[in-house]
């Protein structure tokens, strides 16, 4: 067998990672993240049923994805990558025509445990995992065109999803996308995932092999819980995407009133689109050295704002709301990822492939909650048709998330 050539930009197969990884994201997060509060709208709908009882599911879906992500490196030791890759496709498919076709709350429920597992191998988690392995000097860049799959996905889908269902039904719709991306997804596992730099003959980045700036023996998880570092950065992805998670799931339903369905699916796929200028301005101009953690507090200030301007628009159409819509859309992608670019700067490299699952894992138990505790907000405040206690809520939570990555800042 002759030698395969060596590392170049032209011949460097992480680019093609990086390339499939983006349709991955823009599936994931456009069915699994994206959805879940088109569906919510869909649900109550169509059943009559408690806003609170369908966040509930909401909640179960994000819930179950936060213990399957944290036991996504042992599946993919015992599995493979691509083979649960596919497997997550599948289940999220599985899922979603669940949601669209449950006539008893059990069945959404079991249909929230399905999407819920299955979304995660198409989450933030297996970007970084399918990522990782490829880029080590070049991995902010590489991740941020992942990742900005994922807000291309809200950009596609949110507006696709009320189209779909408004046209042919939620029961067609879901299995038309999910029989489309468990499609795409395999062939992409098939031609992409399965490969590895060794299996290839390669090197991280398509360069020859850099030195670890951070030589630190690897940490053991009991010890991570008593690392600042890890905890401030845990509970900081946490809190932000709680509020945003929160709000994002509700934000259909309050813009419905004031822009009707299809001007509040087009306001869904704007701050998306929001996401993915503040994800690219945030790699075009950080610079290696810089404090990631800034990076992020800043991101997250630009949505704080963005939350009062929702509140001041008090349910009018009006330049508060868009330039609330656009501030909060902003950071929408930062909030994913750059909690794992701040691993990579502050643990060694046998570390961050531990740190990043886990933090990604806690994150999602914890905002996992907020679809139900907002829908409860909204419960308990009924005549507040505008949503302003949920906006306050979200910039409370985001200032707290400013303050955790703030407080992890220094040495050890």
């Amino acid at each position: 067998m002759p030698p395969l050539p060596p590392n170049t930009a032209r011949t460097f197969f992480g680019w093609h990672v990086v390339a499939a990884t983006f349709v991955l994201a823009t599936f994931g997060w456009g069915v699994g993240f994206y959805g879940p509060p088109v569906f919510l709208y869909a649900v109550v709908a169509r059943s009559s049923w408690p806003v609170a009882l369908v966040s509930m599911a909401v909640t179960v879906h994000f819930l179950v994805g936060a213990v399957v992500v944290a036991n996504l490196p042992r599946l993919y030791r015992h599995l493979g990558v691509a083979q649960v890759t596919v497997l997550g496709a599948a289940l999220l498919a599985l899922g979603v025509l669940g949601w669209a076709i449950a006539a008893e709350p059990w069945q959404l429920f079991g249909a929230a445990f399905a999407s819920g597992a299955g979304w995660v191998a198409m989450g933030a988690a297996a970007v970084n995992a399918l990522i990782a392995p490829w880029f080590t000097l070049r991995r902010p860049a590489a991740l941020g065109l992942a990742y900005n799959g994922a807000s291309l996905g809200g950009v596609i889908f949110s507006p696709l999803w009320i189209a779909l269902i408004a046209g042919i039904g939620f029961a067609a719709a879901a299995l038309a996308v999910g029989s489309v991306m468990l499609m795409v997804v395999a062939l992409l596992s098939l031609l992409v995932f399965r490969h590895s730099p060794e299996s290839l003959g390669q090197t991280p980045d398509g360069l020859a092999a850099q030195p670890c700036s951070i030589k630190a023996p690897p940490a053991s998880r009991t010890s991570l819980f008593r690392n600042r570092k890890f905890l401030t950065l845990a509970a900081g992805m946490m809190l932000g995407l709680f509020a945003q998670i929160g709000l994002l799931a509700h934000l259909f339903s309050l813009l419905v009133p004031v822009l009707g369905e299809a001007g509040a699916g087009m306001a869904m796929g704007g701050a998306t689109l929001a996401a993915i200028l503040g994800r690219s301005f945030v790699g075009a101009v950080m610079q290696v050295s810089a404090d990631r953690r800034l990076v992020a507090c800043l991101s997250y200030a630009v949505q704080v704002i963005g939350s009062l301007l929702f509140m001041m628009a008090a349910g009018e159409a009006g330049a508060s709301l868009i330039l609330g819509i656009a501030l909060f859309g902003l950071g929408i992608g930062n909030a994913t990822s750059l909690p794992p670019l701040i691993a990579q700067q502050e643990f060694a490299p046998a570390e961050t492939a531990r740190v990043v699952p886990l933090i990604v894992a806690i994150g999602q138990a914890g905002y996992a909650f907020a679809p139900a505790t907002f829908g409860l907000l909204r419960s308990e405040n009924i005549a507040d048709v505008t949503g302003t206690a949920l906006f306050l809520c979200a910039a409370a939570i985001q200032t707290a998330a400013i303050l955790c990555f703030l407080a992890g800042r220094g040495k050890t």
